[in-house]
This record gives structure tokens, C-alpha cells and sequence, in this order.
């Protein structure tokens, strides 16, 4: 492609966001169908025992374990194979999940299903938000990112209500059969033939960035070799960079939330009288309030910064966590999940739009892939924490607060550790010009 066809911008790539857009929302519909249905039947359709809460956080365990090593590996596989290769296989992988499900006879199958979710997850979700970076502006990212988990969490919040409904009409295993297998085919059909590969976009913007510097200089991390190595890239958002630091380990145990949410939330509401399409709707609340506020999260932090919008995003949502177990009754659940996700709207994707500012495009897409290696291990960690919290003390309460803690403790390293990332609220100072004093 020409220079003239790689133009930059979420209006000059109208067409190819539209289509990952799509793309992402099937992706949270994979996840999402097993949101609601399968932690809220563990005991009766697939035989697991009651108050085995350790073994039911389990299948979230093994998917935030496969997920961030596969956020990794599609990082470094999407910048040598290509964008659009890497989405393919993530939904080839999704094929057998569907039937799995189906067939299960006991609660191995699901786990097992749930670690090839895990590697779906990792490769198209990673996959979809590269490549909307890859063809939009850097005054666009927040919004950028805002619009993919949008788009995403919707799709989450739909399958959930969705699939309690076809549970229901058709029981859970037939429901989930038809639901999953129209999901992963309509996604590998589009993949196929609408999805152009985006890593042209990232070349080219390498090659700008090298003959004409932009106005504002990122504060990119300074003595990193031009194309630096897998470990180099991994030290750096790991420990070596304090800021990139401070965005990984927030972007870690925000997700305690996620995998308290998918978990134990529908079990408790379940413990307390709601029914599964009530579960499904008050689910539903956290995943709605959270994809559509990122639209408007997204945005104001291209105005106003990344900073606080990540730190009060912690603090708010720990919050949400904390009222959903000091109170009861759905309408009270339904404001807590909405606070909840709230707080998760202001600080996801402006995570993401923090790491893109501070890391050059040359390795952007792995440095995108090891903060959402981090992310996405969080799943595993916060599981086997909040499932060990309950499994303790004997009661879901116990989940609640460790993951509301975890989010305030969290939110105040990211304060202490963090800064401003955003290149036009602050840039990195240019280098003074050479002296030029005749001797």
C-alpha cells in the first residue's frame, strides 16, 4: 500500500473499526455466554458439589492463566505474522468450546472449555484493540480504546441476559450449544472476509515517527534498544519502568473484579433468592454501565489525562464491590453492580491508552501484550484469592471484601508510582540544540 492509503484516524479507517468493532462484541460474546448460566448451574448441571467455592473459581483460575500468557504470545506473534492471522486462529481455537459445554459430564469439561476460551480470549480480544491502534491518531486513543470495550463489555452484558433466557426456553446445555457455534462461525466467516491485516499501518507509522518527530514527544522510556527483546520489552512494563509498573499491577487487580463478577456474583445472588434471569439482569447492570460509560470515559481522558481517571476508577469500583454485601435486595444489587462498573469504565480502557502513549509503535504490540498478560493473570490470582476468602471463612461475603481491599490498596500504588502519560498534557522535554559558539 501507498503512504496516501495508510492515512491515520478513526474516520479515515471508518470501515475497518466498524469491522473490529464487530469483531470484539462477538469476542464478549464467547465469554459472556458463560457468564451467568454456567457459575449459576455449576451444582446442577454439571454435578459440582455445594460451597465448594475453591473449586468453583477454578475454571476462572485456568482462563486468566491461559488468557495472559496467550495476551503475551499474540503481542509477539502479531508483529511477525500479522494482525489478522493471529484473529483467525483465536477463533479456530473457539470451535470445540460450544460442544464441549454440551457434553460435559462433569465439571473437568468446563474447565477444560474454559482454557481454550482462555487462549480465544487472548489472541482476538488482544487482536482487536491492536489493530484499532494500529489505524487511529494519538489524540484518538482514548476514545479508541473506550469505543473496543464498549463494544466488548456490551457484548459481555447481551450474551449473559441472552443466554439465562435460552437456558430457560431450551435448558443450558442445548441453549449454549446454539448460542456458542452461531457466535464462533459468524466471527471466523467475517474474519475471513472483511478484517484486513493493520500491521502496515504500524510500520508506517514507525517510518513517520523516525523522519518527522510529532509535536508533542511521548515520554517513552528512556536506554531501549530501537526494536528491543521479548525479555527487554517484559522488564520494562514488569518493574523497570515505575510507571508502566504502577499500570501493570493495577491492571492485575482490577481484575480480582472481573473474576469475582463471573464467578461467585451469581452464585451469591443465587444463595439469596434470585432467579436466574434476575441474576442475568443484575450481571447485566455491571456489564452495561461499564461498556457504555467507557464511551465517555475514553473520551474525556484525551482531554483531562490518564491519571485520575485510572486512580478514582479503582477507588470508585472497590466501592461498588464493598455496597453490593451492605445491603440486599435486587434494586440495591443492580446500583452496586452499576457503581461497580462505573468505577471499571473510568480505568479500563485508559489503562490500555496509557501503556499505547508511553511505548513507540515498533513494539507497542508486545508491550500492549504483556500489560494485558498482567491484566488477564489477575483473573487467576483474584480467583484463587476470593476463592480461598470464601472457602475460609465459609460464606461469599469474604470474596467481596478481599477484592474491595485489593482495589483500594491498588489504587494507591497507581498514585504513588504513576503519572501523567498523555504527550500533550505531558510531553517529554526535547533535546537542547547542539552549540554551534565558534571556537
Amino acid at each position: 500500500m501507498t503512504e496516501n492509503q495508510l492515512q491515520r484516524g478513526i474516520r479515515e479507517n471508518k470501515g475497518q473499526v466498524a469491522h473490529q468493532l464487530i469483531q470484539v462484541m462477538l469476542v464478549g460474546f464467547a465469554i459472556g455466554m458463560t457468564r451467568t448460566v454456567v457459575p449459576a448451574l455449576a451444582e446442577s448441571e454439571f454435578g459440582l458439589e455445594r460451597g465448594s467455592f475453591l473449586l468453583l473459581a477454578s475454571f476462572v483460575v485456568a482462563f486468566g492463566a491461559v488468557k495472559a500468557v496467550m495476551n503475551f504470545v499474540a503481542g509477539r506473534w502479531s508483529e511477525r505474522i500479522g494482525r489478522k492471522r493471529v484473529l483467525f486462529w483465536g477463533w479456530v481455537v473457539a470451535l470445540p468450546i460450544p460442544v464441549m459445554i454440551w457434553y460435559a459430564p462433569d465439571w473437568n469439561w468446563i474447565v477444560v472449555a474454559t482454557v481454550l476460551l482462555g487462549v480465544n480470549q487472548g489472541l482476538c480480544w488482544s487482536m482487536t484493540q491492536t489493530a484499532k491502534l494500529d489505524v487511529t491518531k494519538a489524540e484518538e486513543r482514548g476514545l479508541t480504546m473506550g469505543l473496543n470495550e464498549f463494544s466488548g463489555y456490551v457484548g459481555v452484558a447481551i450474551a449473559g441476559i441472552l443466554t439465562a433466557y435460552t437456558a430457560e426456553a431450551l435448558g443450558a446445555r442445548v441453549g449454549l450449544l446454539i448460542f456458542g457455534m452461531v457466535v464462533v462461525l459468524l466471527a471466523l466467516v467475517l474474519t475471513v472476509v472483511w478484517v484486513k491485516d493493520t500491521l502496515p499501518w504500524a510500520m508506517a507509522e514507525t517510518a513517520a515517527h523516525k523522519a518527522t518527530p510529532p509535536n508533542s514527544l511521548p515520554r517513552y522510556p528512556q536506554d531501549v534498544s530501537e526494536n528491543p527483546t521479548t525479555g527487554e520489552v517484559f522488564a520494562l512494563m514488569s518493574w523497570r519502568d515505575r510507571r508502566l509498573f504502577a499500570i501493570s499491577q493495577a491492571g492485575l487487580v482490577e481484575k480480582f473484579v472481573d473474576a469475582l463478577v463471573w464467578a461467585l456474583f451469581p452464585v451469591f445472588l443465587v444463595g439469596k433468592g434470585a432467579s436466574l434471569t434476575e441474576v442475568g439482569w443484575i450481571v447485566g447492570v455491571y456489564g452495561f454501565v461499564w461498556g457504555g460509560s467507557q464511551l465517555f470515559a475514553g473520551r474525556l481522558s484525551d482531554h483531562v489525562g490518564r491519571f485520575w481517571p485510572n486512580v478514582l476508577g479503582m477507588w470508585i469500583c472497590g466501592s461498588g464491590v464493598a455496597m453490593v454485601v451492605l445491603g440486599s435486595g435486587a434494586l440495591w444489587w443492580s446500583v452496586s453492580a452499576g457503581v461497580a462498573g462505573f468505577g471499571m469504565a473510568l480505568l479500563y480502557p485508559n489503562l490500555s491508552a496509557a501503556v499505547a502513549d508511553i511505548t513507540p509503535p515498533a513494539w507497542r504490540g508486545s508491550a500492549i501484550g504483556v500489560y494485558r498478560f498482567w491484566r488477564d493473570l489477575g483473573y487467576a490470582i483474584g480467583a484463587l484469592g476470593l476463592g480461598l476468602a470464601a472457602n475460609l471463612s465459609g460464606a461469599a461475603e469474604a470474596a467481596f471484601w478481599f477484592v474491595a481491599i485489593s482495589m483500594f490498596v491498588s489504587g494507591g500504588l497507581l498514585f504513588w508510582l504513576g503519572a501523567e502519560t498523555h504527550p500533550r498534557l505531558n510531553p517529554a522535554p526535547r533535546p537542547e540544540p547542539a552549540s554551534t559558539c565558534a571556537p
